[in-house]
């Protein structure tokens, strides 16, 4: 069947393919099968009709400004569950107390530092050798670090060392101890008791050594057996004491290097800020740049990554033939864990070479027919650039970001504290020593009060009314797990709905750029702003399904992290495998949902549609480009990596010659001989230069992005005639061939 361009035949072809006639396609024109396009709306290629493109909408202008709310039984179920979270909030506030992980607690569970104790905020431990040995003392850092041993409130560590010896049994209790180092149950100046009996109550310590308060908490800090050998201890009780002290204060020794990590700080962070300062101004820098060197950095990287391979080949054939003859074979080997001995084997360089060399000809066969689609990447980055000079604000966004991410972060972290301490304390009468007569028959489940504890009563048996949990029963304790597991799901939606607000609103943004057809006098003023407002009252709906959607992934995620933990000792294959995959599985799944995601809010802060709608339009026009779709997202990744790769490489130089001395400098405080760390500030400096560069970069990225699907959306909308001219730049249009129609008038002149 041969077609002409009149109506009559554009129906006939129709219908030629509403009934499966195949169109030769070299009867047919170029002018004729473009005509043919506009009158069926679908894609020419090789007679085959593809989907269907972007229709043609004389009132399209860019972002829609009249607009309805997409999405709101979405926005109703998020709203809902915000109110919910504020609520599991409240009532971790008032059932929970974080002061049971900030201050210690004696052996009645009041805690020093506050209320009658407010001028004791220190914890001592009458026998830290029970403590040492005790099992559970880092585990039980939320219960106070409880040992089995009495503690009291002090308002300061004892200095001193002092024991009590046998000739102290004659004395008055008051002339062997302070009335601080004892317990406050306890009057020595009008106690009936003797020196043995107080000992055997354990109302007061049997000896003190000096010590120092780590995290509110005294702990010994000497060398028994060097400076109190004489002091009546036995070898035994020394070594004891010494090496229970050092490992505690091994383990618990924060506090020190807080202090040389502030110490640090307060020298350095003048510098650092200069430092950081500087990466800033280099991320902003290179972005500019990209303007003018986008298309240089992109060939002499590309070409860069060729000559690499091509080195690599050379080198593996060299190293190939040095083995050919002499070398051993694979097979004399076999498996070994010493992979360096694979290095001698000539089959470990034929490997690599044919590897290295299907690269290579793919990476130059790529270049051979995607030189085209390179220079539209390239175009497309420069044009980025472009767009980020004239709305410098935009810049700026990822600060709004960081700030609500903040939020999020300390809202949950602050709900899941005190839901961990909710619950009121619990005590236990606890024999001192269960040996003794009529102490068998305490179990020490009873409970007790330590306000209205009598231990005279359970004579013979000395007893103390002791501290051991916090309460677990009641409605609210009994559900801690349940409002725990809300506050990560209402942390995980929150922090994806941030990052989608970002994306919608910077996506807004940057498409009012590109339809903007006299640019950059048509640029609205202030677009940042306008599409942050715009998304917030019409598509918060939306963004919250979106972010749901990613959130129910991201916990089964965790729900798979969680069985492969708990399995890890099944020796069972099959189920390691299944495990093994599924984790694969739902990882390939959040990225591609993170992908369709970014581009579903690109075309919903253009369009106003709903969520649903917009993935599927902007999967299908993704779909229709896919070749440009992964050239340009290469190159981007390429560029940017490069660009993280200078600006934190560059301020990590810096840093390293400035705080190492080697630039020479006025301010001694910053050299190396005068830090604790001098690696610590250069590491801070490194992470910080990272972070801001990814800020930066992230902007631009969401820029390139938006601009490439507005772009795709002009090839397929427009055709560059007067009532359809095309919105993108010259130089796009430039390497595809295309032109806008000038009016008569504009010819004339």
């Amino acid at each position: 069947m041969k077609l002409t361009c009149t109506e009559d035949d554009l129906v006939i072809g129709l219908n030629g393919f509403s009934t499966g006639i195949v169109i030769e396609p070299e009867v047919v024109t170029r002018e004729h099968t473009h005509l043919f396009y506009q009158a069926l709306n679908v894609s020419w290629s090789s007679g085959i009709v593809e989907r269907e493109k972007c229709k043609y909408d004389p009132s399209f202008r860019g972002p829609i400004k009249n607009r309805s709310c997409t999405d709101i039984i979405c926005c109703i179920l998020f709203m809902a569950f915000i109110v919910g979270y504020i609520v599991v909030g409240i009532l971790a506030w008032l059932y929970g107390d974080p002061r049971q992980v900030i201050y210690p607690r004696n052996s009645t569970g009041s805690y020093c530092g506050v209320s009658e104790n407010r001028k004791k905020p220190f914890v001592l431990y009458f026998n830290m050798i029970d403590c040492i040995t005790s099992l559970n003392i880092m585990a039980a850092a939320m219960n106070g670090l409880q040992c089995p041993t009495p503690q009291i409130c002090v308002s300061s560590c004892p200095a001193d060392f002092s024991v009590v010896l046998p000739t102290d049994f004659v004395s008055t209790p008051s002339a062997v101890w302070k009335e601080e180092w004892c317990q406050p149950s306890i009057n020595l100046t009008t106690t009936h008791l003797t020196v043995s009996q107080i000992l055997d109550k354990q109302l007061c310590p049997q000896f003190m050594v000096p010590s120092t308060a780590v995290f509110n908490r005294c702990f010994p800090t000497f060398n028994a057996s060097q400076d109190y050998s004489d002091k009546h201890l036995s070898n035994e009780t020394l070594k004891k004491i010494t090496d229970g002290s050092n490992q505690i204060l091994e383990s618990l020794n924060a506090r020190n290097i807080g202090l040389k990590i502030f110490e640090d700080f307060a020298r350095t962070w003048y510098w650092i800020l200069i430092v950081l300062v500087i990466a800033m101004g280099l991320s902003l820098l290179f972005l500019l740049l990209l303007r003018f060197t986008a298309g240089f950095l992109v060939w002499i990287l590309i070409l860069g990554v060729l000559v690499v391979i091509a080195y690599g080949i050379y080198h593996c054939t060299m190293e190939y033939l040095k083995y050919k003859d002499q070398g051993a074979t694979i097979t004399d080997i076999g498996f070994t864990t010493n992979l360096s001995v694979y290095g001698s084997v000539k089959e470990t360089w034929l490997a690599v070479l044919i590897i290295l060399c299907v690269v290579e000809a793919i990476l130059l066969l790529t270049l051979l027919f995607l030189r085209n689609r390179i220079r539209i990447a390239v175009a497309l980055l420069k044009e980025a650039s472009r767009a980020i000079g004239h709305m410098m604000c935009s810049l700026l966004y990822p600060l709004v970001t960081f700030v609500l991410l903040l939020i999020c972060v300390a809202y949950w972290a602050m709900t899941a504290l005190y839901l961990a301490t909710s619950g009121s304390p619990l005590y236990r009468i606890t024999p001192v020593n269960e040996s003794r007569p009529g102490c068998s028959e305490i179990s020490g489940n009873e409970s007790c009060s330590p306000l209205t504890f009598n231990a005279s009563s359970y004579s013979p048996c000395d007893v103390n009314c002791i501290f051991y949990k916090y309460r677990d029963e009641g409605l609210f304790q009994r559900n801690i797990f349940n409002l725990q597991v809300y506050n990560v799901l209402g942390f995980l939606w929150c922090i994806n709905f941030v990052l989608a607000l970002g994306q919608c609103v910077l996506a807004g943004a940057f498409a009012s750029y590109y339809w903007a057809f006299d640019k950059p006098r048509d640029i609205p003023a202030c677009p940042v702003a306008s599409s942050f407002i715009r998304t917030l009252r019409f598509h918060t709906g939306s963004l919250a399904f979106g972010a749901l959607i990613l959130t129910i992934v991201q916990v089964i995620r965790i729900m798979l992290e969680y069985l492969d933990h708990k399995l890890k000792d099944l020796h069972n294959p099959v189920a390691r495998c299944i495990l093994c995959c599924l984790k694969c599985c739902f990882w390939c799944l959040e990225k591609f949902i993170k992908f369709l995601n970014r581009n579903a809010y690109i075309m919903i802060a253009i369009y106003g549609k709903n969520f649903c709608t917009s993935a599927k339009n902007a999967f299908k026009l993704l779909m229709r480009n896919v070749v440009r779709v992964v050239v340009l997202d290469k190159i981007t990744d390429l560029l940017l990596f490069f660009g993280t790769l200078l600006v934190v490489g560059g301020v990590g130089v810096l840093s390293f010659f400035l705080f190492t001395g080697r630039i020479p400098i006025e301010d001694s405080r910053i050299q190396s001989a005068q830090l604790n760390y001098y690696w610590l500030p250069i590491l801070t400096v490194v992470v910080g230069a990272y972070v801001i560069a990814q800020g930066f970069f992230s902007v631009y990225n969401m820029c390139v992005d938006t601009l490439f699907l507005c772009f795709l959306e002009d090839l397929e909308r427009n055709d560059g005639s007067l009532g359809k001219p095309y919105y993108m730049s010259k130089s796009l249009m430039k390497i595809l061939n295309k032109k806008n129609k000038k009016a008569k008038k504009d010819e004339q002149k």
